[in-house]
């Protein structure tokens, strides 16, 4: 049985490729799912909704092109068959409207993004072996 995937939602091909690598070298057995955009993300609600896999955890930038993360969020968590998704904002924002506004919208987690790769790998490391190895899943596994 393989485990859920991990939604990524960033825009920035450098932050995207530090996470990548990140768990890359972590030798991290979850699937990595991308979405570049707002609007790419929003496409998935249909398919998680039509029953394909859910992510074991989204991990969701704030500032994106086309549809802005706290929209990607609040439509997220509208959905009740997709809202108990575990949601880790990770993000460069420290605006303390966009930590209050996540956590209002259902934000499971808020992380500033490091900027040194070695602490963006402990990041990697934390948010692995949290969501992905701790964490019981809300959604029964076939």
């Amino acid at each position: 049985m393989t485990p859920p995937p991990i939604f990524l939602v960033e825009d920035n091909p450098v932050d995207l490729d530090l996470t990548l690598r990140a768990f890359s070298r972590r030798k991290l057995v979850n699937r990595i799912e991308v979405a570049r955009d707002g609007e790419e993300a929003l496409a998935w609600l249909p398919r998680w909704l039509a029953g394909e896999e859910k992510p074991a955890v989204i991990l969701l930038d704030l500032n994106l092109p086309k549809v802005h993360g706290l929209e990607v969020l609040a439509a997220l968590k509208r959905e009740p068959p997709l809202a108990r998704i575990p949601v880790v904002v990770l993000t460069t924002s420290k605006d303390d409207r966009d930590i209050t506004t996540a956590y209002d919208l259902g934000a499971n987690s808020y992380i500033v993004k490091p900027v040194d790769f070695t602490k963006f790998m402990e990041v990697a490391a934390q948010i692995e072996l949290y969501w992905c190895v701790y964490n019981e899943s809300p959604f029964p596994r076939p």
